[in-house]
């Protein structure tokens, strides 16, 4: 197994934690992980183009003249798609861009992500990061200390004053165990991991 040296906030070498070759020693395939944020992007981008049809744009159901006798040509509501100010035939509607990747391919590029910035030694495990405020200031001290100017942070639930200390700082972002992702690993240069983080990810990558 790969071994991986914890450090204490003030980036002071405190012991070792092994890593599970199977999560963090997995071969990288960079079409997998494409293919991971390719899916991941797709299911967060919103369809916004919209436009209404002869049913949803205001007007009255009543026919606008009688069918027959005026000269006119017939005529049987102010929103048909013919009349100015009527509804749009076969216009844009909010599409959904989403679609999944197998539970198997989602899973090995969540691993092949943590082996990339496992092999890159930008992955960087801290024993604990607890704050006794929201500080923004304290926050950044840290991470001036560990020598870590753009990160992806993985903490435990229940850290709340962590997370709101790092949410104004750019260039930064902090996520629960259980929101750890390929896309966000990727985004970021380094990986912060708190050493209880390490086994619950191995826990869910290997059940």
């Amino acid at each position: 197994m790969a071994v991986a040296t914890v450090y204490n906030i003030k980036k002071e070498k405190i012991g070792e934690v092994e890593l599970n070759d199977a999560v963090f020693g997995v071969e990288v395939n960079p079409h997998i992980l494409h293919d991971v944020v390719r899916m991941q992007r797709a299911n967060r981008r919103s369809g916004n183009a919209c436009t209404k049809t002869r049913t949803e744009v205001a007007g009255t159901g009543k026919k606008p003249w009688k069918q027959k006798g005026t000269g006119r040509a017939r005529s049987g509501s102010v929103t048909s798609p013919l009349w100015r100010g009527g509804g749009v035939i076969f216009g844009p509607k909010p599409r959904d861009y989403s679609y999944k990747l197998p539970k198997k391919v989602r899973r090995l590029g969540l691993k092949m992500a943590l082996s990339a910035r496992f092999g890159e030694e930008n992955l960087v495990v801290l024993d604990d990061f607890q704050m006794e405020a929201i500080k923004t200031k304290n926050f950044v001290s840290v991470m001036e200390k560990l020598e870590i100017d753009n990160a992806l942070i993985v903490v435990a639930e229940g850290n709340e004053n962590l997370v709101r200390s790092a949410r104004n700082v750019a260039g930064f972002k902090v996520l629960p165990t259980a929101g750890v992702n390929v896309y966000d690993i990727l985004n970021f240069k380094h990986l912060v991991l708190l050493k209880p983080c390490v086994g619950e990810i191995e826990k869910r990558l290997l059940s």
